[in-house]
């Protein structure tokens, strides 16, 4: 399982990846979007971890341009804001497969990632 953590706060990110890895999972992370889309552009991931705000860049352009590189690539958005609390994230991202909240545990989360990654 090769997965793509996009976040912009680094210990987050790290936290998230030590606990894919764990799973046995190829993690990159990257903290903006430049570094996001670059990282598209060298692999094919199975599935991408994605903040909705990012320090550096838009979410949103990150998750057209996996749906436009890599179809088949789904996206789980996480957030600390109620932006797109009502779903409405779903009908932007054609790629989008679940929308969490940055506080959840990363245990669920890497459970999340390991189903959505298998049913690519």
């Amino acid at each position: 399982m090769n997965v793509l953590i996009v976040e912009s706060k680094q210990e987050l990110g790290m936290l998230w990846q030590r606990h894919l890895e764990r799973m046995g999972a190829s993690v990159t992370l990257a903290q903006s979007q430049e570094a996001a889309i670059l990282a598209l552009c060298g692999s094919d991931f199975n599935i991408i971890v994605l903040d909705l705000v990012l320090d550096q860049g838009s979410a949103l352009a990150v998750s057209d341009f996996a749906s436009y590189r890599r179809p088949e690539t789904r996206v789980i958005f996480v957030t600390n804001t109620s932006f797109f609390s009502d779903g409405s994230i779903f009908a932007h991202s054609p790629n989008a497969c679940a929308y969490v909240q940055s506080g959840t545990p990363p245990e669920d989360l890497a459970a999340m990632v390991e189903h959505y990654a298998a049913t690519r």
